[in-house]
């Protein structure tokens, strides 16, 4: 028990890593040690000390946001031609309709969308777990122009890469910063903070609670967008 508090010490006071970071790795260690007590008996008094060392308390995470100006701005300045201007386009606009996970965006196929009405997309998200999102006639016309979709083969992803390869989680968070540059989430500290593709995820809530969008919109979108 002595080496792992010697441990958390040394990683919050020489690796300056956060509060967050030292519960996450006493996590690994507790169930480390839960299963060194069912291997080996003799552990099991060592591993209910380990258990017993007490999770730090940390502040809540911020919740960082677009304002509706940075989200005029940000369609404006995006290209209007170039081999992956309609892509972009259509991704950052997706993203802005429905609030998905990164996961979950670069995980559709052209089977997914539905083009004509009820518009919607079916996303696969945490939990293996499916659900409808309605999206605006707006997305709707910019995915009908993507060349996946026009080959019409509903097992395609609808995203591709530069490439010609699917569209990864971490190269939509490239194509996301690269077009957000200058323009930073608001927050509750003066903080700076990068465009990522979950700020997006914040958005509707935002609109709600500044007054600018109807209660009713939002419950009835945000019970489709946000549920897990």
């Amino acid at each position: 028990m002595d080496q792992v508090l010697a441990f958390l010490h040394t990683i919050e006071t020489e690796r300056n890593n956060q509060i967050r970071t030292r519960n996450q790795r006493l996590a690994a260690l507790r169930t480390f040690y839960r299963f060194l007590a069912i291997r080996y008996p003799e552990m099991l008094a060592e591993a209910q000390r380990v258990e017993a060392i007490p999770t730090k308390r940390t502040t809540a995470s911020e919740t960082l946001y677009l304002e509706r100006e940075e989200i005029d701005s940000l369609f404006k300045s995006l290209a209007q031609e170039g081999k992956l201007a309609l892509r972009d386009r259509s991704i950052l606009m997706l993203l802005y309709n429905t609030g998905a996970r990164a996961q979950e965006v670069v995980d559709l196929c052209v089977g997914d969308v539905d083009l004509e009405d009820p518009l919607r997309v079916r996303l696969h998200g945490k939990g293996d777990k499916w659900r409808s999102c309605p999206i605006w006639p707006e997305t709707a016309a910019l995915l009908r122009q993507l060349e996946t979709v026009r080959r019409k083969d509903p097992s395609q992803p609808l995203f591709m890469s530069r490439t010609g390869r699917p569209l990864t989680r971490f190269g939509l968070y490239k194509l996301v910063m690269r077009h957000t540059v200058g323009i930073h989430p608001s927050s509750d500290t003066t903080r700076k903070h990068r465009v990522t593709p979950h700020v997006f995820r914040h958005y509707l809530p935002f609109l709600t609670m500044s007054c600018r969008v109807s209660p009713i919109l939002y419950s009835l979108q945000t019970h489709l967008i946000l549920s897990i």
